[in-house]
């Protein structure tokens, strides 16, 4: 069974930074793709970040510059690492595992930004 398990959420003032981690109980973690996602209230899911196997990333537009997605296929772990921290940040962040055409989530993690 593939579990993914997130952590590192928590409250931080605007302009600080978090480090989100994500450990996958799978082998399979090294050819896969791994992506961050976040949903705030009210609105949809959206991409943070993702990096694939070969470590070619991808963000969100609005985390550009601000947020850097990083792999351990060694620990079987992703992270986040997120700066410059903003109110509209606010939002429970899943972490996404892609392989073989189906697609794995985490419990997720709560980030909120005080303004």
């Amino acid at each position: 069974q593939v579990r993914l398990v997130e952590s590192g959420g928590g409250l931080v003032q605007a302009g600080g930074s978090l480090r989100l981690s994500c450990v996958v109980s799978t082998s399979i973690f090294s050819i896969s793709t791994m992506g961050w996602y976040r949903q705030a209230p009210g609105k949809q899911r959206e991409l943070v970040a993702a990096i694939t196997s070969g470590g070619s990333t991808n963000y969100g537009d609005s985390v550009k510059g601000r947020f850097t997605i990083s792999r351990d296929n060694a620990k079987n772990t992703v992270d986040l690492q997120m700066s410059s921290l903003k109110p509209e940040d606010t939002a429970v962040y899943y972490c996404k595992m892609s392989t073989w055409g189906r697609n794995y989530w985490g419990q997720g993690t709560q980030v909120t930004v005080s303004s």
